[in-house]
C-alpha cells in the first residue's frame, strides 16, 4: 500500500490566497478558501482517535471555526460531548461545525450549540449554565475565542476598539472561569485550556490590543494554576499559536501581509487548525497529567526564550 500524499497546504512554502472579509473574526463556512484543516494530519491521514477523552465534557468557545472548531472535532472523536460556543452572528459555522461532528461520530456524541456574547458578564454566567443543564458536569473548559483588528499606530487605536478587544479577550475568560471552576470536578482529571499566542513572546507591533491581552491570558492561566492545582487537582494550562490559517486572519490581513504569513518561519509555511487542536486533546487527557501552569508553543518553530 502507498503512503497518502502530503497535502500541499503542508508543504513549505505554502500560502494562502488573498481574500477579503469584513468584520473580525471572518467566517469560515462557504466563505474560505482553501478550507483550513481540522482532522487530517500533516502526514495526509485522517485522525485517528483512540479514546482520551471518553466520558468527559467539555465546553469550548469559539467553536463554530477556525482552531476552536478543529479543538471540538478532536474532542468528539476522542469520546467527549461538547458544547461549541459561537458569536450569535456566526450561526451557520456554528451549524456546520455541529452537523460535521455528527456525521464523523455517527451520532454518538451529543453537541450543543451556545450562541452568546461573551462580553458580557451575564451572559457568561448563562453559557455555563446551559452546558451544566444539558450535561450535568463540565469535565473540561476550553477558552479560545478572540478579537483582533490590525492598526500599525498605537496613537491610532480608537479606545472603543481597546476596551471592546480586553472585554472579549481577557475579561470574558474571567467571567466564566468564576462562574465555571464550582461546577468543575476536583481530582479528577479535571482541566482548563486557554488559547493565546506567540505575539506575546515577539510582539507584534500591528496588534499592539491584541498582544497585551494574549499576554493576560498567560498571567491568569499560571496565577491561576498555582492558586487551584494543589487544592482542587484542576490543571490549567495554555496553547500559544503561531500563524495558523484560520477565519480569523483573512479579515483583518492586508494584501501584503498575506503574501507573507507564515512563510517566515523557520518551518517555511502558516499551521492549520489540527495542527493546535492536537495539543489541546494532549493538554485536557490524561497523558498531560503531570503538567500544569505551562504553554506549548504550535507555532512554525519560533523560539520562544
Amino acid at each position: 500500500m502507498s503512503a497518502p500524499s502530503i497535502p500541499e497546504v503542508f508543504k513549505k512554502g505554502w500560502k494562502p490566497p488573498f481574500q477579503e472579509q469584513s468584520g473580525a473574526p471572518g467566517k469560515q463556512h462557504g466563505a474560505l478558501e482553501p478550507q483550513p484543516v481540522d482532522d487530517v494530519t500533516a502526514d495526509g491521514k485522517p485522525y485517528k482517535a483512540s479514546g482520551k477523552l471518553e466520558g468527559k465534557t467539555a465546553l469550548i468557545t469559539g467553536a463554530d471555526s477556525g482552531i476552536g472548531r478543529a479543538v471540538a472535532i478532536l474532542f468528539a472523536l476522542e469520546g467527549a460531548d461538547v458544547t461549541i460556543v459561537y458569536k450569535p452572528e456566526e450561526e451557520n459555522d456554528a451549524a456546520a461545525t455541529e452537523k460535521y461532528i455528527l456525521e464523523k461520530t455517527k451520532g454518538a456524541r451529543k453537541v450543543v450549540r451556545a450562541p452568546f456574547d461573551l462580553r458580557k458578564e451575564e451572559n457568561c454566567q448563562k453559557l455555563v449554565e446551559k452546558h451544566l443543564k444539558t450535561f450535568g458536569r463540565l469535565d473540561t473548559l476550553v477558552l479560545n475565542h478572540g478579537t483582533q483588528q490590525e492598526i500599525g499606530d498605537v496613537s491610532s487605536i480608537p479606545t472603543e476598539q481597546w476596551n471592546d478587544v480586553f472585554n472579549t479577550n481577557i475579561h470574558s475568560f474571567f467571567y466564566i472561569v468564576k462562574a465555571a471552576l464550582p461546577h468543575i470536578p476536583t481530582f479528577n482529571n479535571s482541566t482548563i485550556v486557554f488559547c493565546a499566542s506567540v505575539n506575546p513572546s515577539v510582539g507584534h507591533p500591528g496588534l499592539v490590543d491584541y498582544t497585551a491581552t494574549k499576554g493576560a491570558i498567560v498571567g491568569f492561566a499560571r496565577a491561576l494554576s498555582n492558586q487551584i492545582v494543589g487544592e482542587k487537582g484542576i490543571r490549567v494550562n495554555v496553547v500559544a499559536p503561531g500563524p495558523i490559517w484560520t477565519p480569523l486572519i483573512p479579515a483583518t490581513m492586508s494584501k501584503d501581509s498575506i503574501q507573507k504569513f507564515g512563510v517566515t518561519t523557520p518551518i517555511g509555511r502558516a499551521g492549520q487548525p489540527v495542527e493546535i487542536a492536537t495539543n489541546f486533546v494532549f493538554l485536557a487527557s490524561a497523558d498531560s497529567s503531570y503538567i500544569s501552569g505551562q504553554v506549548l508553543h504550535p507555532n512554525g518553530g519560533v523560539i520562544i526564550a
